[in-house]
């Protein structure tokens, strides 16, 4: 493993996507033990892409006391019907929550009304403030589904609307959720980079050669709202895990 700092953020880059995932759950186990040392309960957002399938594995084997966890998602299509299997509420489901013996999770509803939902959804989430984030990069560098285009590092809104972009779309097609381009939604609701970014801990997993450019343009560009990711570089408690494909195109790693 090798680690470094690019501003506030912290990289580290493994041998392989096993180690990588290994490693990551087993500070998010710690972090999750820190917060409820301090206080009863500990609130965490997660993603649901494949490229969480490592580290969620980890902490379904995580001796930490999930009764005390409250879990939330941070993105969803609008319109997709229960059940559907592309749903992130159906992968976390079946990936985590239907695992562990979770406090609570509260699920993002893409069939309601999207208006309701925002206001619903950010309502919770002002109320439970969240701990820990789990989270990706995509391969356009967004962070949910805050593209570039839509993305604001200074959003005023804590869950929101979006019109997906078209590299957004194609990485669901990469990532085996659809048959083709044409299938996937082109609405969803996501939280905010604020809200995101609100968590005293965020844990960001990349691994794959897919998101190499993503991963370059995160450390190594501006920070900037064009490379949304880029915005963890001002986070005090962020790390960043690499696998060696994800790593590939660094100069530095």
């Amino acid at each position: 493993m090798k680690e470094w700092k690019i501003d506030e953020l912290t990289v580290r880059r493994y041998e392989t996507r096993a180690e990588m995932g290994r490693a990551a759950s087993k500070d998010i186990e710690a972090a999750i033990r820190e917060v409820l040392d301090q206080k009863e309960t500990c609130n965490m957002i997660f993603a649901a892409a494949p490229s969480q399938n490592e580290v969620l594995a980890g902490l379904r084997e995580a001796g930490v006391d999930w009764t005390r966890v409250h879990a939330f998602h941070m993105d969803e299509y609008i319109g997709l019907p229960d059940g559907a299997p592309q749903s992130f509420a159906t992968f976390l489901k079946n990936a985590l929550f239907d695992a562990l013996p979770f406090g609570s999770v509260e699920y993002i509803d893409g069939k309601a009304r999207p208006e309701e939902e925002t206001c619903r959804y950010g309502e919770l989430l002002r109320r439970n403030p969240c701990d820990i984030v789990v989270m990706g990069i995509g391969e356009n560098g967004h962070l949910a589904f805050n593209d570039p285009g839509v993305a604001l590092f200074e959003d005023s809104e804590t869950v929101k609307v979006v019109e997906l972009d078209q590299a957004c779309r194609m990485q669901q097609v990469h990532d085996g959720c659809f048959e083709s381009m044409d299938q996937v939604p082109r609405q969803a609701l996501t939280l905010t980079i604020p809200a995101l970014l609100s968590g005293k801990y965020a844990f960001c997993i990349v691994p794959a050669s897919t998101k190499a450019r993503a991963v370059k343009n995160t450390l190594e560009g501006p920070i900037c709202e064009e490379c949304p990711a880029s915005v963890l570089r001002r986070h005090p408690k962020a790390t960043l895990y690499l696998d060696q494909d994800s790593a590939a195109e660094l100069t530095e790693g």
